[in-house]
């Protein structure tokens, strides 16, 4: 057998050198678009690019033994060996530098499996092996094809300008090379590193792997930043044509050079302003470090994820260019891509291609990027599944929209990737139309670099609403009776609560009165949250003529629609949360102040005790300090630019003394269990756990719906067929999966409960219903 005949990959087949060519590739494409990253050329003292590529070029070349070529080519179900640990066996030749051959072996080594730890490590295969245990399970390999191999991997490296020797030896014991490589890896990390040094490793280590993954998808990276130096005149040009120009505080956005806080009210063009910062910032990374920056903006709902992936795309030009990252990113660009009239055929062909776009995503092709911080945060976690993300956002610009300042546990974890980004070369910014004092100084602070904070002039903002307090709470009779007046009178009305139990109890005494009646949460099929969604947007979309009508709601509403009502009541909640209830009225001040009305909330602690807690959600004192200072202003109208005042007074008080301590404690915890890097290759697999504890819900089917979830899982090809079933899933919180069971061949939660396609999940019936209450929130 000769080289050109060797395989790297069966379905569908491809050979060796052409993989290891792209794989290269990839590499060097990776290189161009994130460009030197300061620290880490400190750290390798110049060598971190020429290793990921040496890495990247060698990664697969141990795929040559008999046994793993016939496994490809179906003689034999499984070689059982792993391929990594030979291809160390190439690099003494061809990498004279030990530096150098130190962390070319990193990344070769660990681009699938960590080193220690974790299912079938590294050091658990061979760790403690002679060199005779390591031939007996290694070869046969054949002898010539090395030799050829390794002609060609070093012709490669000095075509592509890597530091790499031309000098064949006269004896290539691949085998033997390769175990005193591995005793080499595992001398050279045994001992905890520098957190530099660390971060480094997998960095090194999430760049090899990136590469191999575009390389094995046929893939590509965009090499252009849209929101870059043509960003500007593009923008001005989109606001000259409708008669405007940009606003005072966009045009200081545009002109900063750093970081950003920007406090700008609903309306203000907010997001615009976000964009200009983030275009200079792009032009001046891309100057320092030569590379093509990414730009990301965060959001914390999906809906509103979904919406800003729209905006951009239409800002933009071309929706190809902006990425959706967050776990329903396939059902996302599936919904954009089929028709209600599409038949089975029409819907399988989109939810194919719908799964490879959202693949792509997932290998980082896109240069702008709309998604939750969370799935950033993921690159935490590292090792061969996270560690690309990590690469990826170093000399990033990174636009974080309505941080909920009030949860400081994920505050703090937030904080602490956000020093991570500016190690790595990366710029943030901070949006938020009640941005507090006590968070602005959170990040300026944390932040090495310069943090401008803007400000949007309110002087001349028209007054929206005019605040009502009721001390009873939204579910009293009272509170029902007042609503339905509204509706009497033809007014668009939207009532949000603070729990789903609420929430259906008010749209169940209410739909009746109503000419046209929603409920939204987040307890609905996606599929029927979708049609919601998209119905409440056409009837009470900004902009659109004025409807009667009502939507009742929970927290989701806050940020994740456009919409526009003439009045609002709302359970009481912490202010950040209320300004934001506050802002789906009277949205572009087209009316006189209207009315937005705050019931009284019930305190109790949950069902496990503990503290007091406002309607089982919020925590009690930041909801009654603001009440408390909401007194002040019962009956008049909200002037906005009092909003920071409140929200100040509020963080103020010896609960925003813990809460800061808190944010600050959960930073120092994340930053030390996720952060540290101090042992980069041993398997972080009890992280992921908890990182997915903390942030990750999880989904159910009903029992009902079992049927049909199963025939759409046949009805597509693998990914696809998933992705069109995926419309019968709930979404649940972590906590809530013991009231389901996992069925296995189907891969999915099942649960047997009430549902409404009106009213959503209802009460859970079968073996785990004795630890569900009737009303409880889920």
């Amino acid at each position: 057998m000769e080289l050109p005949d060797i395989l790297a990959k069966s379905d569908p087949r491809e050979r060796l050198v052409d993989h290891l060519a792209a794989t290269l590739d990839g590499a060097l494409a990776l290189r161009r678009r994130v460009g030197e990253i300061a620290l880490m050329e400190q750290v390798t003292e110049g060598r971190f690019w020429s290793a990921i590529c040496l890495a990247a070029l060698c990664h697969d070349a141990g795929k040559i033994p008999d046994g793993f070529q016939a496994m490809l080519r179906g003689a034999t179900r499984s070689w059982g060996e792993r391929h990594e640990v030979v291809s160390l066996g190439f690099l003494p030749a061809l990498v004279e530098d030990e530096a150098l051959l130190a962390w070319v072996s990193t990344g070769v080594a660990t681009h699938h499996r960590s080193l220690e730890g974790g299912r079938g490590s590294l050091i658990g295969l061979y760790g403690g092996l002679s060199v005779a245990e390591w031939r007996d399970r290694l070869r046969p390999l054949p002898d010539l094809v090395a030799v050829q191999l390794l002609d060609w991997l070093a012709c490669t490296a000095k075509c592509a300008g890597l530091p790499a020797s031309s000098l064949t030896p006269e004896e290539l014991d691949v085998v033997g090379e390769a175990r005193r490589v591995f005793e080499l890896l595992l001398d050279r990390w045994e001992l905890p590193a520098h957190p530099d040094e660390g971060l480094a490793a997998v960095l090194l280590q999430g760049a090899v792997t990136l590469a191999d993954h575009v390389s094995s998808a046929h893939g590509s990276l965009h090499g252009v930043q849209p929101i870059g130096a043509r960003f500007r005149p593009l923008l001005e040009k989109a606001f000259a044509e409708k008669g405007q120009t940009l606003r005072p505080h966009q045009a200081e956005a545009a002109e900063a050079d750093g970081h950003l806080l920007l406090r700008a009210p609903t309306g203000s063009g907010k997001t615009e302003a976000g964009l200009l910062w983030a275009a200079a910032q792009v032009a001046e990374i891309a100057r320092r470090t030569g590379g093509v920056p990414r730009v990301f903006f965060t959001l914390p709902y999906l809906a509103s994820i979904n919406a800003m992936a729209v905006r951009l795309g239409k800002l933009l030009g071309d929706d190809a260019l902006v990425g959706v990252m967050h776990s329903r990113a396939a059902s996302y660009h599936l919904a954009r891509a089929i028709c209600p009239e599409d038949g089975d055929d029409e819907r399988v062909e989109a939810a194919k291609k719908a799964v490879s776009r959202a693949a792509a995503t997932r290998l980082f092709r896109e240069t702008v990027r709309v998604g939750t911080p969370y799935q950033i945060l993921r690159g935490a976690l590292a090792g061969p599944a996270h560690s690309g993300t990590l690469i990826d956002t170093a000399n990033s610009v990174f636009v974080l929209d309505e941080l909920h300042a009030y949860d400081p546990q994920r505050l703090g974890y937030i904080l602490a990737t956000a020093r991570l980004w500016e190690q790595l070369g990366g710029r943030i910014a901070v949006l938020s139309a009640t941005l507090p004092d006590a968070l602005a100084r959170l990040f300026q602070d944390l932040l090495d670099h310069d943090v401008r904070l803007v400000e949007a002039s309110t002087e001349d903002a028209p007054l929206r609403h005019r605040l009502g307090l009721r001390k009873r709470h939204l579910t009293d009779p009272a509170s029902i009776g007042e609503i339905r007046s509204r509706l009497a009178a033809g007014d668009s009305v939207l009532v949000v609560a603070n729990n789903v139990a609420d929430s259906q109890l008010l749209f169940t005494e209410l739909e009746a009165n109503a000419d046209a009646a929603f409920l939204l949460h987040s307890r609905f099929r996606r599929m029927d949250r979708s049609a919601l969604e998209q119905a409440i947007a056409e009837r009470f979309g900004v902009g659109r003529d004025r409807l009667p009508g009502l939507v009742v709601a929970t927290q989701v509403v806050e940020v994740s629609l456009d919409v526009d009502f003439d009045c609002l009541f709302t359970s009481a909640a912490p202010l950040e949360a209320l300004l934001q209830r506050f802002g789906r009225v009277n949205r572009i001040a087209a009316r006189p102040p209207a009315d937005v009305i705050v019931h009284a909330a019930a305190f109790a602690p949950r069902r496990r005790g503990g503290e007091d807690v406002a309607d089982g959600v919020y925590p009690r004192t930041p909801v009654e300090t603001g009440w408390h200072i909401l007194t002040h202003h019962d009956g008049l109208a909200v002037d906005e630019s009092n909003a920071r005042l409140w929200l100040d007074e509020v963080y103020a008080t010896e609960w925003g003394q813990e809460w800061r301590a808190e944010v600050l404690r959960n930073q120092t915890v994340f930053t030390e269990a996720f952060l540290g890097f101090a042992h980069p290759f041993v398997s972080r697999d009890e992280l992921t756990e908890r990182f997915d504890e903390l942030f990750d819900g999880t989904e159910a089917v009903l029992e009902r719906d079992r049927d049909a979830y199963e025939a759409d899982l046949a009805a597509g090809h693998k990914a696809a067929g998933r992705l069109l079933a995926e419309r019968y899933l709930v979404p649940m919180p972590n906590w809530a999966t013991p009231l389901t069971r996992w069925e296995k061949r189907l891969g999915v939660r099942i649960i047997d409960a009430d549902y409404d396609e009106r009213l959503g999940l209802g009460a859970v019936h079968g073996p785990a219903a004795q630890v569900y209450q009737a009303g409880e929130v889920l």
